[in-house]
C-alpha cells in the first residue's frame, strides 16, 4: 500500500484491556460494537469488551420520559460502572446525553454523525402529508409532537416508548397509522427499508446531537484521552457542542419541546434551532453563524436570539404545565 494514502495510528500502543458499557437495546450494542471494531482496529493487541446493562429508562416503559426525569434515565447506570472501574468508556447516542454531566465525567470524543433527520415509518402511507385528518402518529419526543402540531394540527400524536424493534411491532400491530423514529438508528441497525421518507431539517428540526455516538470517561481517566482521540469526528465534535450549549443556555431536557441542528460550511458552523410550546401553537426558530471554534459561544448566542422572541416565555409557562 502506498503510505501517503494510509495515514498510521499516531498512537500505536494500546491498552491490555478496554471495558466498554453499553445499554442492551439492539441499536445501543450496534453502537458499541462499533465503537469496539475501531478500537481493535487502532489498537490490535488490545482486548475491547462490552458491558451491556439495562438502564432505568428502558425499565419504565408505560410513562413518557419527560415525566421520569428525562434522558439521563439512559445514562446513569453506565456512568455508574464507569465510576466503580468496572468499565473504562460508555457509549451514548449523543441525543440521550444530558446537558449537564454529572461531576466527575466527561465527554471525550464525538463519533461522526449518521444521517440526522426524523423518519417517517409507515405501512400504508408515504409521507406525513399523506395521512387522513385524525390519523395517529406515534412518537415520545416533545420536540417531533410541538412540530408536527404546528404543522400538521389535524392529526393525533400519542406517545410512543420502547426500543426501536418495540415501536416497529406497536406499528405492525395497527396501534399506529405512522411513526416517527430517527433515520440513524434505522440505518444502523439496516432497517432503512422501513423508511418512507425522510422529514427534512427545515421541516423537523433535528434533537440536539441526533445522529452522533458520545465517548464518556470518568474525569480523572486522563490515561485515556489520547487513547480515545482518534474515534473524535472534528466537524461533528464542534456541531454537536453548538446544539449542546444552546441547549444548554435554555434549559433544554427532554421537558422541553426544543431542537437544533448544525453544520459546518466553508470552515464556517451554521446552526439553527427552535423552542415551542407543545401544541405547536407558539413556534419560534432562529439562526446563528460562527466559526468552528466558537461552537459554545455560538449556541449560546442562538439561545440569546430565541429569547429575544420570547423562549423565557414559553419555557416558563412549561415548568408550570
Amino acid at each position: 500500500m502506498n503510505s501517503s494514502t494510509h495515514t498510521p495510528n499516531p498512537f500505536p500502543s494500546g491498552p491490555i484491556k478496554l471495558v466498554i458499557a453499553s445499554r442492551e437495546s439492539a441499536l445501543a450494542m450496534w453502537q458499541a460494537r462499533f465503537i469496539q471494531r475501531r478500537l481493535e482496529t487502532l489498537y490490535p493487541s488490545t482486548s475491547v469488551e462490552i458491558l451491556g446493562m439495562t438502564t432505568t429508562g428502558d425499565q419504565i416503559l408505560d410513562i413518557p420520559l419527560a415525566k421520569v426525569g428525562g434522558k439521563g434515565l439512559f445514562v446513569k447506570e453506565l456512568e455508574s460502572a464507569l465510576a466503580d472501574g468496572r468499565a473504562d468508556l460508555a457509549v451514548h447516542s449523543m441525543k440521550d446525553v444530558p446537558m449537564n454531566l454529572p461531576e466527575g465525567f466527561m465527554l471525550v470524543a464525538t463519533g461522526e454523525r449518521e444521517d440526522p433527520r426524523d423518519a417517517f415509518v409507515s405501512n400504508d402511507f408515504l409521507s406525513l402529508e399523506d395521512l387522513p385528518a385524525g390519523s395517529v402518529v406515534g412518537t415520545s419526543s416533545l420536540r417531533r409532537q410541538s412540530q408536527l402540531q404546528a404543522r400538521l394540527p389535524h392529526l393525533k400524536i400519542e406517545s410512543l416508548r420502547g426500543n426501536l424493534q418495540t415501536r416497529l411491532r406497536k406499528l405492525d400491530e395497527g396501534q399506529y397509522a405512522a411513526i416517527i423514529l430517527a433515520a440513524a438508528g434505522l440505518i444502523r441497525l439496516g432497517l432503512s427499508n422501513r423508511i418512507r421518507s425522510e422529514i427534512s431539517p427545515k421541516q423537523s428540526i433535528p434533537a440536539v446531537g441526533q445522529g452522533a455516538l458520545g465517548i464518556e470517561i470518568c474525569s480523572h481517566r486522563t490515561d485515556l484521552l489520547t487513547i480515545l482521540a482518534p474515534l473524535n469526528h472534528p466537524d461533528t465534535q464542534v456541531c454537536v457542542e453548538a446544539e449542546r450549549a444552546m441547549s444548554r443556555a435554555l434549559a433544554g431536557s427532554c421537558t422541553v419541546p426544543l431542537g437544533a441542528y448544525a453544520v459546518c460550511e466553508d470552515g464556517q458552523i451554521l446552526i439553527t434551532g427552535f423552542v415551542a410550546s407543545v401544541d405547536g401553537a407558539q413556534m419560534l426558530v432562529e439562526t446563528a453563524t460562527g466559526s468552528k471554534q466558537e461552537a459554545d459561544a455560538l449556541g449560546k448566542t442562538l439561545a440569546q436570539k430565541l429569547r429575544a422572541k420570547g423562549a423565557d416565555q414559553i419555557l416558563a409557562l412549561l415548568d408550570h404545565a
